[in-house]
């Protein structure tokens, strides 16, 4: 418990870093509840954190209903998260780098901290347990399924961002991928090699 709760904070600030260091400047979004998270506060204001929360109901309304395993593990770690994503605003514009490279070390840092909640069974809830979902009853890796989960959010976020965003954007959620996916396959390799 004390280790999964440890992956939770590293986790939550790594992706609270990443989103408001590196992704607000320059009005990026991420996929899933994230990048839905970014696009009402690009448009409205909205906290990205206390949005997560809101729009996560409904997932966790099925978590509760399929899997309470999930529910459980996952409940905290999206508070926690969408609290630490609004507790690190100030962040936001401390640290000026170009786009691209805002893109990637954005993206590298969120999916890190989805990975090492993922690693412990635990995520930010959201399309991230919709993901841990679809993983355990197909071959898809979760890091693939959240790209195009994610990819999905950033071309209905097309309108607002632009094209030059959007293509930044996009470096953002393959950024997420890979650290996402390098990390959860990590996790399936220790676990195969491991003595039995």
């Amino acid at each position: 418990m004390l280790a999964k709760m440890t992956a939770v904070f590293i986790g939550s600030f790594l992706m609270g870093i990443g989103i408001n260091m590196f992704i607000l400047p320059f009005h990026l979004l991420d996929g899933g509840m994230i990048g839905i998270g970014l696009l009402l506060k690009y448009i409205w204001g909205f906290k990205v954190g206390m949005t997560i929360i809101l729009l996560s109901i409904p997932i966790y309304f099925l978590a509760w209903k399929f899997d309470r395993r999930y529910f459980l593990n996952s409940l905290h770690g999206m508070l926690i998260s969408s609290f630490v994503i609004d507790l690190l605003v100030p962040l936001n514009g401390f640290l000026h780098l170009p786009e691209m490279e805002s893109a990637v070390v954005g993206g590298l840092l969120i999916g890190t901290g989805i990975g090492i909640m993922l690693r412990y069974e635990t995520s930010t809830g959201g399309t991230d347990l919709l993901a841990l979902f679809i993983a355990k009853r197909s071959p898809l890796n979760v890091g693939i399924i959240i790209f195009f989960i994610d990819a999905s959010v950033i071309l209905a976020g097309l309108y607002f961002i632009g094209e030059g965003m959007f293509f930044y954007s996009m470096v953002t959620i393959l950024s997420v991928a890979f650290a996402t996916s390098s990390l959860t396959l990590i996790r399936s390799v220790s676990i195969f090699l491991s003595p039995r």
